[in-house]
């Protein structure tokens, strides 16, 4: 299922590298829950947890049905 994050995780990377972050892909573990490393201006952003929810999250679990919860580490 890593695999599969990862691509999925490429279809949201551009939109966060446009405002100078990006994520980074910590581990995906056997029950469902993606980790996950917001960089760059992502990282220390105010709105960076409405970016994994919302952002992140959602695209993750349309992709992928094992996805349950995207957590940042």
């Amino acid at each position: 299922m890593k695999e599969k994050v990862q691509e999925a995780l490429e279809l949201v990377r551009p939109a966060l590298q446009a405002d100078g972050g990006d994520v980074e892909l910590v581990d995906v573990t056997d029950d469902g829950i993606v980790s996950v490393r917001l960089t760059g201006a992502c990282g220390s952003c105010p709105m960076s947890t409405m970016t994994l929810k919302m952002g992140i999250e959602r695209t993750l679990k349309e992709k992928i049905p094992e996805v349950k919860e995207v957590v940042q580490v």
